[in-house]
Parts: structure tokens; C-alpha cells; sequence
């Protein structure tokens, strides 16, 4: 029999029990609702495909799907495209500046500024038509039915510049003739594929918000339409960059067949493309043509600047009796795109860097030892550090980054400007060693009737880092800007937005003709150096202005993924995803 004291302990327990008992019930009661939680909690297995939480977007890795069949189609219909559109172009600087008996060869005899000039009106042509070809694209025919007769004029263009070029039934006023109306039917041309060939590509991709994926190892990860987005625009700049090789065959063609031989190797290899486009007929995604999309965006963008640049006045739900044709969503996708736009401002510089590639640095090559190769195939090395650099950028230097801070989009264009600064200020001193270097120092290949065909002693391939300094920054600057056009235009009118990401182009050829006056010797060093400030105090503007757009990333990412009451069921996707393991 228990003592008194031992019955009091049990009928009549001490405080300290008390409290005891009570947290061993809480923990029993702890322990059941965990239970019950963990039981409502879906487990590893049944995460298969479900939406993520925030929590997990931000944690989780994030994976691309895999390329549509579809998206390789498109990718060689522009591979084609750009080996033709390259191959031809590569010999221009020295068809134009040259003629027949000058070494290295040309037909026109225009001399490097004449040459230069119309270098850079060719460019501006190319980059300013693609709003046309946006507009028809977005308003009345689809992306591939524009690209399908744009390819038909492309064909014309190629074909009079390959027959005015043939020696034996041309002479350099009929060849001038043939070139001037070629260049103007193929930028005609080129710019109604460009504007589409890109969102036509990103299209195929499906439009679904991310799900979570269980690897065969039981690692969770978020497969985000986001970071294939960014997958297909590497690869589509990929098969840009790899068509554009065609300068080696090109180039090499010039020297020793003659150029009706360079341009009748882009004009065959072009139906390589038309046969992908018959191929891919019924397999494309087509986005359907807006209801006057564009019409509406600007009457939007009109309405705004009237109320002191204030979108929310367009919005139906503040001013409900003026009966907007659209939605506050859709006003929120033009505040994006407005976004884009204001970005697009700074891109006419880095375009000028980008434009003296393909005009004064063959003009430069063409002064230096070349042993045997022609000046205008230095341009391949530029298509080559590309190829090489987008699976390594890809697979392992943005995943590093990530791993210490999220490289948004702003921050890599700035990094695009760098790296083109970087390259021309390697351009001018490598000019600067030119001159320096007999036989003829400033004025190579001028000095004396003697000396018309000797190069000042330095070598060819020391010019070799001017492409690949161009190659990063494209990487940076020219891939993500065609992602940003892509991502932050509203679904109905991508080929618009991207065609006034092209016109940048545009305004740089302007640019570099204003001063094209400076292209010849010696000028031409204090040209690569000016040029080079210019980015470099360009990145610097455009990462003060518009850095603060990378802390609203993930705000207008949301965007993507709230239902619009009028929109035709297909959602554009963004350039970025949430967390910072975005590239796997």
C-alpha cells in the first residue's frame, strides 16, 4: 500500500508534474497534428508535376525542358538564312572599296570610306525594315507566313547581286548599278525574316507555368519555361553564328575564284532554308494575329503620355465610362514593354562597336601581314569564339555566377557594353602598333607606288582577341536583348517589339556613318578609341539608369502567369528565372 505522500503524488500531483503533464500532452498533440500535416503533405514521389510554393521557387533548382522538334526546324531555317546573309556580306568591304587590279582585289573602286559609308547604310537598311516586317507579321499575315514571302524576295536579291558580279558580262558602273538595288531588295528582305525568326522560335516553346520534377536521383527540381527561353535564344544565336562560318568558304572563294563565286554559294545554300519551312509547315506553333494589337498598345502608350506618363490612366477599371477595348492586364504587359523600350535607348552605341567589325577591321586587316589568307575571313573568328563560348557561358560560368548572385538581364547587357569597349580600345592600340611598324607606318600601303601591295610588318593574328572581346559581348548584350524584347512584349505583338529591338541597329549605322569621315588613315586610330569610351560610358549610364529594373524582375515576371480576361491563350514567357540556379 502506498504511503501518504505517494497517494498525494498521485491523486494530487506538485505544480512542477503539472506542467510536466501538460507539455507531455502538448508534445502528444504536437507529434499527432505533425503527423496529420506530413500526411496532407504531398511526399517526394507525388511532387511530380505539381506547381511549386514561392519557397521552393526561390530553393529549388531550376531546369529547361526539352527543345521542341519544332524550335530546331525554325533554328535552320536562320542558319540558312544567316549563311547566306553573312557569306554574301563578308566580301562587300572589299568589293566596294577596291577594284580589279588593286591587291587585295575589289570591282566598285569606292575607296574605305565610300566603302565604310555604304557598309554602314546597308546595316542601317537591314535593322530599320524589320519594323515593317514586325507590323505585317503582328497585324495581318502571322510570323511564317512573313517569313515564307520574305524568303521569295531574299531569293530575288541574292540572285542580281551574283549576276551583276559576273566579269564577263558586267563592267563597275553596271556592277554599282546591280549592288546598290541588291543591298536594298536583300535588307527588304532580311528584315522581314529577322523580325520574326526569333519569336517564331521562341513560340514553339509550350507556354506553361513551372511544375516540379522528380530526377531519377530524388533530386526535386523546377523544370521553368523561363530557362528554356533562355536555352532556345543560345541556341538560336548558335545557328546564327554557325551559319555565319560561311564567311571562311566565302572569303576564301573571293581570293581565288572570284566574287560572282562568293555569292553564288549563298544564293544555293538559301534553299536549304525554304526546304525547312515546306518541312515545317504543319508542325509550327502559330501564334494567332493580334485584333490591331499594336494599334491598341500605342493608343495605350498615347493615353499615358497625356496623363503626365501614367499607364494607370489607361486602365478600364479606373475610367470605366471611356469603354477601353482592352484590359488592366494588358495595360500592365504595355507598362512592361515600355520598360523594353527605354532600355533599347543605349543599344545604337554598342551597335557602332558591333558595325566596325565587319568595315574598318577588315579595312585593318587588309594593312597587316595576312600570309595568303584574305583580310575579309578574320570576320569567322568572331562566328568561331561564339560556338565555342555559348556551351561553356550555358553549362558552367552562369551557373557559378548564380551560385553567388543572380545575374539578371541588366547586368548582363552592361557586361555586353564592357566587353565591346574592351574590344575597340584593343583596336586602336593595335592600330597604334600598326603605325609603328614599317614599311609605310600611317599611311600603310600608301607611302610609295613601290609599296602598293606590302603590309606593315605585323601579323594578322594579333587581331584575332577584337573578335572574341565582340563574340563575349554579343553573348551579353545582343542575346539578352533579344530575350528582353521577347519576354516583356505582350503575347499578341512579339514580332513588333522585337523589330524596334533591331531598328537599335538601325540608329547605330547612323551613328557610324556620321562618323565614317574618320575612316581612313590616321584618323582610324582616334575612331577605335572614341568608339571604345563611348560603351564604356555607355555601360556605366546604362546600369545607373536601369539597373534598378533587375530589383522588379521577378514583379514583372508575374505577369506571365495571371490570366488575362481577352487574351488568346497564349502567354509570353520572361528572360529570367526566380531563383539563382537558373541554368542547369
Amino acid at each position: 500500500m502506498s504511503s501518504p505522500k505517494q497517494d498525494d503524488l498521485l491523486v494530487t500531483p506538485s505544480d512542477n508534474e503539472k506542467t510536466a503533464i501538460r507539455i507531455d500532452e502538448t508534445t502528444s498533440l504536437d507529434k499527432d497534428n505533425f503527423k496529420s500535416d506530413a500526411e496532407e503533405l504531398p511526399s517526394v514521389e507525388s511532387d511530380e508535376g505539381r506547381e511549386p510554393t514561392e519557397l521552393e521557387m526561390k530553393t529549388l533548382r531550376h531546369v529547361s525542358a526539352s527543345i521542341p522538334f519544332s524550335c530546331w526546324l525554325v533554328a535552320i531555317v536562320e542558319l540558312a538564312e544567316r549563311f547566306s546573309y553573312y557569306g554574301m556580306s563578308a566580301p562587300f568591304q572589299n568589293y566596294m572599296q577596291h577594284t580589279q587590279t588593286s591587291t587585295p582585289k575589289g570591282m566598285l573602286g569606292l575607296k574605305q570610306q565610300g566603302a565604310t559609308s555604304i557598309a554602314y547604310f546597308f546595316q542601317f537598311w537591314c535593322y530599320v525594315t524589320p519594323i515593317f516586317g514586325g507590323w505585317l507579321a503582328d497585324t495581318y499575315l502571322g510570323k511564317f507566313k512573313t517569313i515564307c514571302v520574305f524568303c521569295g524576295v531574299y531569293i530575288v536579291g541574292i540572285f542580281l547581286l551574283f549576276i551583276t558580279s559576273i566579269p564577263s558580262i558586267t563592267n563597275p558602273k553596271i556592277a554599282l548599278g546591280g549592288f546598290v538595288t541588291a543591298i536594298i531588295i536583300i535588307g527588304l528582305a532580311t528584315g522581314g525574316v529577322k523580325a520574326n525568326v526569333s519569336p517564331l522560335i521562341a513560340d514553339q516553346v509550350p507556354k506553361t507555368k513551372p511544375v516540379i520534377k522528380v530526377t531519377k536521383k530524388g533530386e526535386r527540381v523546377i523544370v521553368d519555361p523561363n530557362s528554356t527561353i533562355q536555352r532556345v535564344f543560345l541556341l538560336f544565336y548558335f545557328c546564327i553564328n554557325f551559319g555565319s562560318l560561311s564567311v571562311i568558304a566565302t572569303a576564301n572563294l573571293e581570293l581565288h575564284v572570284g566574287f560572282w563565286a562568293a555569292y553564288l554559294l549563298p544564293f544555293c545554300f538559301f534553299f536549304v532554308g525554304v526546304a525547312a519551312l515546306i518541312l515545317g509547315r504543319n508542325k509550327y506553333v502559330k501564334t494567332p494575329v493580334g485584333d490591331k494589337t499594336i494599334a491598341k498598345t500605342f493608343r495605350c502608350a498615347w493615353i499615358g503620355m497625356k496623363n503626365k506618363f501614367n499607364l494607370d490612366a489607361a486602365k478600364p477599371s479606373l475610367h470605366p465610362e471611356m469603354n477601353y477595348p482592352w484590359s488592366d492586364h494588358f495595360v500592365e504587359e504595355v507598362k512592361r514593354a515600355t520598360v523594353a523600350t527605354k532600355i533599347f535607348v543605349f543599344y545604337p552605341i554598342y551597335w557602332v562597336c558591333y558595325g566596325q567589325m565587319s568595315s574598318n577591321s577588315v579595312s585593318q586587316a587588309g594593312t597587316m601581314e595576312r600570309h595568303g589568307l584574305p583580310n575579309s575571313i578574320m570576320t569567322s573568328f568572331n562566328s568561331i569564339a561564339i560556338i565555342l563560348f555559348i556551351p561553356l557561358i550555358d553549362k558552367f560560368i552562369f551557373p557559378f555566377i548564380r551560385r553567388f548572385t543572380p545575374l539578371k538581364p541588366i547586368s548582363r547587357i552592361t557586361i555586353g557594353f564592357f566587353f565591346a569597349s574592351a574590344a575597340m580600345i584593343y583596336s586602336g592600340v593595335l592600330q597604334h602598333f600598326i603605325y609603328k611598324a614599317g614599311p609605310c607606318y600611317d599611311k600603310p600601303m600608301a607611302c610609295a607606288p613601290e609599296y602598293a601591295d606590302v603590309p606593315n610588318r605585323v601579323h594578322v593574328a594579333t587581331q584575332v582577341p577584337v573578335y572574341v572581346l565582340i563574340a563575349l559581348s554579343e553573348i551579353f548584350a545582343s542575346v539578352t536583348g533579344l530575350e528582353y524584347a521577347y519576354s516583356k512584349s505582350p503575347a499578341s505583338m512579339k514580332a513588333f517589339t522585337t523589330s524596334l529591338f533591331l531598328a537599335t541597329n538601325a540608329f547605330g549605322a547612323i551613328l557610324g556613318i556620321a562618323i565614317s569621315s574618320t575612316a581612313k588613315d590616321p584618323q582610324i586610330l582616334w575612331n577605335f578609341i572614341g568608339v571604345g569610351i563611348a560603351a564604356f560610358v555607355g555601360g556605366i549610364l546604362f546600369f545607373t539608369l536601369f539597373g534598378k529594373y533587375n530589383k522588379v524582375e521577378e514583379e514583372q515576371q508575374a505577369l506571365d502567369y495571371e490570366q488575362d480576361g481577352e487574351d488568346n491563350g497564349i502567354q509570353p514567357v520572361t528572360s529570367y528565372a526566380l531563383s539563382a540556379k537558373s541554368v542547369s
